[in-house]
């Protein structure tokens, strides 16, 4: 208690006892998959389509943006963002030629003057993912008839720039690699050409781009998409970025052998759903392989895949969208896209509202027509098929999880315990080594009621009345001396989410005289 001397009006600040928890995002995906350019085996958070083809785009070939001849991932995050999505990560994978397990970093060549197939010197970049990094040498004006010639290096980055000037091919302070890897904060220049006789160790002048090494989508492997937890590369790389709530890996049907073996991609699929698993919090989008019947998937999905996971979807068929390289059609995995969609669902109606029954914006065509009756025997083993109905467009028809558990059945479902258990965990962070009392009991019992409450409210709860929605229990009961001994508080919770009308039915008679016979 502060000591009051003065008379006079005092105002003190006194923390609430109410202790608010807050909604967490629910429309965080990540995109594992291929790309002409940017950071290899580095997540990098995007917020927008720009920022995507900026940082991925083909360095060889700008016009061409982030799309490149077979991989699918600026076709997956283009749809992600024209369906609805906000932000996302992604993860840019393949042999990055790094012996030592680290992600390749944008370099450039710095040829000989004499030989432009000679590399005198390299620079690599210190800021990889950042804006594309330029050096641009050119020779300074010679002193006199045979005195040495010394250069000039300007590097930019963005809004930074840096000059070096009276550099030398000479070992000293003003050696070209010395002065500059001692002073710049954008660069490293490495002496590759340090063995070559002096006339070839001369650098040529020129303005260079720094890039990362090309990628060939048919020489990368499964190990390449699952990376390592560790390392922080590939799909493992994204266990420590804990807002992601979806991942999407549109690439790995490169996996795919040309005789029909799908054994490396139903393996990345599974490392897919054992990620999803074991974090708790998000889920797996899947894709199926291309060019199947509506029976041959099915048969894929019983007798091939098997999987069994509340925390995946699966879709069927692939999507036709406008390739812009060729400016014609192409039939892309519809993974990306869906993820999209799941965000504009959670926007525009909330995370318990199923991503079904919904456009799918940028979808001009379909791999294959599933039918009504075809439809019947796919859903039933949670394969979401994508329609197409005259005058209403191409549109989600399903929204099923691969669990066989049928509390986990709809993806809407999984996804709002999700939603719940991943909002009240961070927004109780505060109880954490507060006493273990009955005080702490009711605010924690309090926070949770408040906040369901506004989740019933919201609509994503069945039930006319809180207490038939939810119930939050903590109390002597659930922390006997022995719980509080161990260090622990348990608070227990039980909600009764809302499930979608799957299947509607009108029940229609017609009656005579008051008479009615009724038809089903």
């Amino acid at each position: 208690m502060p000591t009051y001397l003065t008379p006079g009006v005092y105002v003190e600040e006194v923390p609430s006892a109410n202790k608010p928890i807050e909604g967490v995002s629910t429309s965080v995906a990540a995109f594992v998959g291929l790309a002409p350019g940017g950071p290899v085996n580095t997540p990098m958070r995007i917020s927008n389509w720009t920022q995507f083809a900026k940082i991925y785009g083909d360095p060889n070939e700008p016009d061409n943006g982030p799309f490149m001849d077979g991989a699918y991932l600026a076709h997956s995050v283009y749809g992600f963002f024209q369906n609805g999505g906000t932000t996302c990560w992604i993860v840019r994978v393949g042999d990055d030629g790094s012996s030592n397990g680290r992600a390749a970093t944008p370099r450039a060549a710095l040829p000989a003057a004499t030989d432009a197939s000679v590399e005198a010197f390299a620079a690599v970049a210190l800021n990889a993912g950042k804006e594309e990094v330029t050096v641009e040498v050119s020779e300074e004006p010679t002193a006199g008839e045979g005195a040495d010639k010394t250069y000039t290096v300007k590097v930019t980055q963005g809004s930074e720039n840096e000059e070096f000037t009276g550099l030398s091919t000479k070992k000293g302070r003003t050696n070209l690699a010395t002065k500059v890897n001692a002073q710049s904060k954008l660069i490293k220049i490495e002496e590759t050409g340090a063995a070559l006789p002096d006339a070839q160790r001369t650098p040529a002048t020129g303005v260079f781009k720094l890039s990362t090494p090309s990628i060939d989508p048919g020489k990368v492997e499964g190990s390449h998409f699952a990376g390592d937890v560790a390392r922080r590369k590939g799909l493992g790389g994204l266990a420590a970025v804990d807002e992601i709530t979806m991942i999407v890996a549109p690439d790995i049907v490169n996996l795919l052998g040309d005789d029909g073996d799908d054994t490396a991609f139903r393996d990345l699929q599974g490392k897919m759903i054992a990620h999803a698993e074991g974090s708790g919090d998000r889920m797996a989008i899947l894709d199926t392989p291309p060019d199947l019947l509506p029976q041959d998937v099915l048969e894929w999905r019983l007798n091939t895949a098997g999987y069994d996971s509340k925390f995946a979807a699966l879709y069927y068929p692939w999507i036709e969208v406008q390739d812009p390289l060729t400016n014609k059609p192409i039939m892309v995995p519809p993974s990306g896209h869906m993820a999209g969609l799941w965000c504009r669902v959670d926007g525009t109606r909330g995370v318990h509202k199923a991503p079904a029954n919904e456009v799918a914006l940028g979808a001009n065509g379909l791999g294959f027509q599933v039918t009504h009756a075809e439809q019947g025997g796919l859903n039933k083993v949670g394969i979401n098929c994508i329609r197409a109905f005259p005058g209403r467009g191409i549109r989600v028809w399903g929204a099923r999880t691969l669990s066989s558990d049928p509390e986990w059945r709809y993806i809407n479902v999984r996804r709002l315990f999700n939603f719940v258990s991943e909002s009240i965990m961070e927004g109780t962070q505060w109880s954490v080594f507060e006493p273990n009392d009955e005080k702490l009991w009711i605010q924690l019992r309090i926070a949770a009621e408040n906040f369901l409450t506004r989740v019933w409210n919201d609509g994503a709860l069945f039930g006319s009345t809180p207490g038939q929605a939810f119930y939050v229990k903590c109390d002597s009961e659930t922390n006997p001396p022995e719980v509080i001994e161990a260090g622990q508080v348990i608070c227990e919770i039980g909600i009764a989410p809302v499930k979608p009308a799957e299947f509607v039915v009108f029940r229609l008679s017609q009656f005579s005289g008051g008479e009615g016979s009724s038809i089903s």
